[in-house]
């Protein structure tokens, strides 16, 4: 694996932030979390395998405390962390408000079902007790407040553990860039195969939860960057609606494409955390979009969902046939048999306008994120660049911010003249944006007028993960091959990826399939992928493998 040496993983805090008491005493030993295993220490709990419900089950019954649980996951932390690169920084306070949780539990009862949980924050996501970087060195002396949902998370009981690190500025700073990469924390490698890509930009809250570093995480995406991490490291991400989350707060790409949401290793528990994040911000107009009578009860979830639904299915076109191996394919075709076992009609469908979106993607996003991303940091205190402008200059002068790939798309953003609120751009925005929702909606309807409709859309999330590289050691960066996120994403409607089963070599490698349908229907989608998840339980622990290949070992047996 090729390793970005001149920027290796550090946690900004010292090894000693892992104080363990919970009067702040005491160190956890990374020991007691082996590598390979979620084993909580000394109750044989599964981290791995527990979900919300059952943690607060044990906590109510009082077998289990918010400090213990926080103790194991900061020594899986420590324990994997270093060759991981999921972690960029702890809370120096995770223990001391653990132990405020269990007291709250004590005295009052549970604020949510999310009370005493460890979330892992995408180092994008504003908090005040730790600068919020998006990966630049840049952003180090950043003093934001906490974002939205991170005040929301904190009200609901639930405990920040830390940042995850991700692809430096959510992938939107050059061409050839490698996923998982950034100045701050260095690469985040796939639990499954270390050597392997875990894709962008929310890699390390897609590998942190993948890895039991954390019980759930918060990424963001504007196009794919939820949806493919989570697929590529075996979890389930739900990329919502957009306006369904607040994204007061988040370091922006565009406010027209950008939404957080849940990671997480079962649906249930992404649930929960959609639950809690989701609702109406003043500071956000989006959110007042969200219908007053849209039901957000996404825990109440319908197990047996594909009994009679109808799902179309994207095909492959044989071109893409062509990109995605024979194993991955199979894997797809499985899945398929799999949804009409659990009762669903699959239907195929193309989804058309894909030329038009994508080539009218990128311009727009060019413009937003000049407009945005200088409104972000005039708004955010702290010691750091004051625009757009000044962030160029930095990373022009700074020794590891250009070392393994360039800042393009800043400079062609920066060169732009004309705002992001000028007629020409704003008709290309409206113009994708209709097309992306029609590409859905009417693939749902199965034409205009059918009456026949469709209750969501599936498509194969990713193909195996790449071998990591980097432009400047191995003359190219990430290595793509298929995606579905893009009409979701210029839509702003739903995505909801799950693990269909493994592909790559020895079958080492995740692969997701992705459910997606129209605006607001995120509570029947997650509906479907879940029960999908439920009917098939084809995700398995990472086997944190150094490589795969004729002579690498196999993967780890499904259970």
């Amino acid at each position: 694996m090729a390793v970005a040496t001149a920027a290796a993983c550090t946690l900004l805090l010292p090894a000693s932030a892992l104080a363990a008491g919970p009067d702040g005493t005491g160190s956890p030993n990374p020991a007691d979390a082996a590598a390979g295993s979620g084993t909580l220490p000394l109750r044989d709990l599964d981290l791995d395998a527990l979900t919300i419900p059952e943690l607060q089950q044990r906590m109510d019954e009082g077998s289990l405390a918010a400090v213990d649980l926080m103790r194991a996951y900061l020594g899986r932390i420590g324990a994997v962390n270093d060759e991981l690169g999921a972690v960029l920084s702890i809370n120096p306070h995770a223990l001391a408000e653990a132990a405020a949780s269990d007291k709250q539990r004590k005295r009052h009862g549970a604020r949510s079902t999310l009370e005493g949980i460890p979330v892992l924050l995408k180092d994008n996501v504003d908090t005040a007790e730790l600068p919020t970087t998006a990966g630049s060195r840049a952003l180090l002396d950043s003093r934001p407040d906490d974002a939205t949902i991170t005040r929301r998370l904190r009200e609901a009981g639930a405990i920040v553990i830390g940042k995850a690190n991700l692809s430096e500025w959510a992938n939107f700073r050059g061409f050839d860039s490698t996923s998982g990469w950034s100045g701050v924390g260095g690469q985040t490698a796939n639990p499954y195969v270390l050597d392997r890509n875990p894709c962008g930009s929310s890699s390390g809250s897609a590998a942190g939860v993948a890895a039991s570093l954390a019980q759930v995480s918060i990424g963001t995406e504007t196009d794919g960057s939820i949806v493919c991490p989570a697929g590529q490291t075996g979890v389930v991400g739900i990329k919502p609606t957009l306006g369904l989350v607040s994204r007061t707060g988040i370091v922006p790409i565009s406010a027209e494409q950008d939404t957080a949401g849940p990671m997480a290793r079962h649906a249930i528990d992404a649930a929960l955390l959609l639950e809690v994040i989701s609702g109406e911000d003043d500071a956000d107009a989006a959110t007042k979009e969200i219908p007053a009578d849209l039901a957000t009860d996404f825990s109440d979830l319908a197990p047996n969902a594909l009994k009679g639904a109808r799902i179309g299915v994207w095909t492959l076109t044989p071109e893409q046939s062509q990109a995605v191996d024979d194993v991955t394919e199979g894997v797809f075709a499985n899945a398929q048999k799999e949804m009409e076992a659990a009762g669903a009609t699959v239907v195929p469908v193309q989804l058309a306008y894909q030329d038009e979106i994508g080539a009218g993607e990128t311009p727009a996003l060019l413009a937003e994120f000049k407009r945005d991303l200088n409104a972000y940091l005039a708004a955010t205190p702290g010691d750091h660049p004051a625009d757009l402008a000044w962030l160029i200059e930095f990373n022009e002068q700074d020794p590891v911010e250009l070392a393994y790939f360039g800042q393009e798309l800043f400079e062609q953003a920066q060169a732009a003249t004309v705002p992001a609120d000028d007629p020409d751009v704003q008709k290309v925005r409206d113009d994708i944006r209709r097309l992306a929702r029609a590409s859905i909606d009417e693939a749902l309807a199965q034409g205009p007028g059918n009456k026949d409709d469709l209750d969501a859309i599936v498509g194969l999330t990713n193909t195996p993960a790449w071998v990591t590289k980097y432009k400047t050691l191995d003359g190219v960066g990430d290595e793509f091959t298929y995606s579905t996120s893009g009409p979701a994403a210029v839509a702003g409607y739903p995505n909801i990826t799950v693990p269909a089963g493994f592909s790559g070599p020895h079958d080492a490698l995740p692969i997701g399939i992705s459910f997606f349908g129209t605006r607001w229907d995120d509570a029947d989608v997650l509906d479907m992928a879940a029960s999908y998840e439920a009917a098939t339980g084809h995700r398995r622990e990472p086997g944190y493998l150094p490589t795969v290949g004729v002579d690498a070992p196999a993967a780890p047996p499904a259970g």
